[in-house]
C-alpha cells in the first residue's frame, strides 16, 4: 500500500467553498451550509483505502462528539471512479450507511475541490475555525495500519479543543499518511 503524505496547506488559508453532491441523500451541499458555528472539519477520504478503513470508527466517534459542540464535519471523496469503481457514489452511499457516518459524504467528480485544498492522500484532514481559516491540517493521530499504535484521534481532538477554547494550537502538526488520491 502506498504511503503518501499530506501537502500541508498553509495555515490561515481560507477554506475554498464548494457545492458537491451528498451521496447519501443526492442533494448538493455547500461549505456554507455544512460548517458549524464553531468551525469545520473537512476530510478527504474514500471507501477502499486501508488507512481510512483503519480510522473510520474513530472518525465517526470524534464527529459525534464534536458536532454537538458546534463543529461541522464533512467527508469528501475525489477519487477517479473509472479506475476505482468501488469509490463511485452508489458505493459511497452504501459505505456511509454501513459506517454510520454522522456527516455528509460528498463526491468531488471534477477533482477541483481536492486540488483547491491541495489534498494529496486519504485520509487528509483539515480543521477550520469559525472564520473558516485553516488552523490545523494533517494526521488524525500516530496510528497507521500495522504499526500497533491505538487509534485515538488525539491530534484532531487537540486541534478541535484549541478551536473551541479560542487558543492557538502550538503542537507539532504532522502530515497525514495514506493512499494517494486517485487522480484522473
Amino acid at each position: 500500500m502506498a504511503r503518501t503524505p499530506s501537502n500541508m496547506l498553509a495555515l490561515e488559508t481560507k477554506a475554498p467553498d464548494f457545492l458537491l453532491q451528498d451521496t447519501v441523500d443526492d442533494n448538493y451541499k455547500s461549505l456554507k451550509e455544512l460548517k458549524g458555528p464553531s468551525g469545520a472539519v473537512i476530510m478527504f477520504i474514500c471507501n477502499h483505502c486501508p488507512f481510512v478503513i483503519h480510522v473510520n470508527k474513530t472518525l465517526v466517534k470524534v464527529a459525534n462528539e464534536y458536532k454537538t459542540k458546534g463543529i461541522g464535519f464533512i467527508a469528501i471523496s475525489s477519487n477517479d471512479i473509472i479506475h476505482y469503481p468501488q469509490d463511485a457514489p452508489p458505493k459511497m452511499k452504501q459505505h456511509a450507511l454501513q459506517q454510520n457516518y454522522p456527516f455528509p459524504y460528498l463526491y468531488d467528480a471534477s477533482q477541483e475541490i481536492a486540488k483547491a485544498y491541495d489534498a494529496a492522500c486519504t485520509p487528509d484532514i483539515y480543521v477550520f475555525g469559525k472564520d473558516l481559516k485553516l488552523v490545523y491540517r494533517g494526521q488524525l493521530d500516530d496510528s497507521r495500519p500495522g504499526n500497533g499504535i491505538e487509534v485515538t484521534g488525539n491530534d484532531l481532538r487537540h486541534a478541535l479543543d484549541c478551536v473551541l477554547s479560542d487558543k492557538i494550537n502550538s503542537n507539532d502538526q504532522k502530515p497525514s499518511i495514506g493512499c494517494n488520491i486517485k487522480w484522473k
